[in-house]
C-alpha cells in the first residue's frame, strides 16, 4: 500500500513542494551573492516562460507550477476520499536518503567497471563557491532536472511511442527511460556553463540518468526529486 500510494500526486507532489520553497528561498536570500547562478533546467523553463510572459515570467512560471501541482493533489485526494497518512512523508524522506547513498555507490561502481576508473558525477566541473550556493543548486537539480528530464521527457516520450507508433506500454517506457537518460547526460555539456566533455563524466551521467529515470518510473516524482537532491548534497557538502 505504501509503495503504490506514495507514487500518487497527493503524496508525491506535496513531498516535492519543500524542494521548490527551499530552492526559491535560498535563491532570494543569496541574491547577487550567488552570482545569479541557477539550476540549468530552471533556467531553461524560465527562458520559455520569458518568451511567453515577458517580465511576468517568474510570476507565470510560479503560478503554473503551483496551480498544476495543486490541481493534481486535490484531484487525487478526492479520488481517495481525502485519506492521508502523514507519517509516510517521513518514510519517503528516509527512503530518498537511503536511495541517494545507494545510487552514488552503484552508479560510480558501474562507471568504474565500464571505464576502469573511479569517477564522480562532478568530475571536470567547477563547483560554485560557498556551501549555501551548492545547497541551492542541489535542491534545484532535484526539483527542476527531474521535472524536465523525468516528468516531461519520460512521460512525453512514452506517450509519443504509444500514440504515434503503437508501442506497448513496456516498450514505450524502456525507450523513454533510455532517451531521457541520454538527453540528461548531453545537457550537462551544452551552453556557456556546460562542463568539458569527458568520457568518464558522460558515462557516469548517462548511468545516473538511467537510474533516475528508472526510479521515476517505479516510484514517481517526489521520491526521485528528493533522491537526486540529496545525492547532490552528499557529493557537494560531504
Amino acid at each position: 500500500m505504501y509503495l503504490q500510494a506514495t507514487r500518487a500526486p497527493r503524496y508525491s507532489v506535496l513531498f516535492a513542494l519543500p524542494l521548490l520553497l527551499l530552492y526559491e528561498l535560498l535563491a532570494l536570500l543569496l541574491g547577487p551573492g550567488a552570482g545569479g547562478v541557477r539550476n540549468g533546467a530552471d533556467a531553461l523553463l524560465r527562458g520559455l516562460a520569458m518568451a511567453i510572459g515577458g517580465r511576468w515570467a517568474p510570476v507565470l512560471m510560479g503560478a503554473v507550477l503551483l496551480g498544476v501541482g495543486a490541481w493534481l493533489v486535490v484531484r487525487d485526494a478526492k479520488r481517495h476520499a481525502w485519506k492521508w497518512r502523514p507519517r509516510w512523508f517521513a518514510a519517503m524522506f528516509a527512503e530518498s536518503a537511503l536511495l541517494a547513498l545507494v545510487f552514488g555507490v552503484v552508479v560510480a561502481t558501474l562507471t568504474a567497471r565500464l571505464l576502469g576508473v573511479f569517477t564522480l558525477a562532478i568530475q571536470g566541473a567547477e563547483l560554485p563557491s560557498g556551501a549555501a550556493t551548492w545547497l541551492m543548486l542541489s535542491l534545484g537539480a532535484g526539483l527542476y532536472e527531474e521535472l524536465v528530464f523525468r516528468v516531461l521527457l519520460v512521460s512525453g516520450i512514452a506517450a509519443i511511442c504509444v500514440r504515434l507508433f503503437g508501442a506497448s506500454r513496456r516498450t514505450s517506457l524502456v525507450v523513454a527511460v533510455a532517451g531521457s537518460a541520454l538527453l540528461f547526460a548531453i545537457a550537462h555539456y551544452v551552453g556557456p556553463f556546460g562542463d568539458p566533455l569527458q568520457l568518464s563524466s558522460f558515462t557516469f551521467r548517462l548511468i545516473a540518468g538511467l537510474a533516475f529515470s528508472g526510479l521515476y518510473a517505479l516510484r514517481g516524482f517526489g521520491i526521485t526529486a528528493w533522491t537526486h537532491a540529496l545525492y547532490d548534497i552528499y557529493v557537494g557538502l560531504l
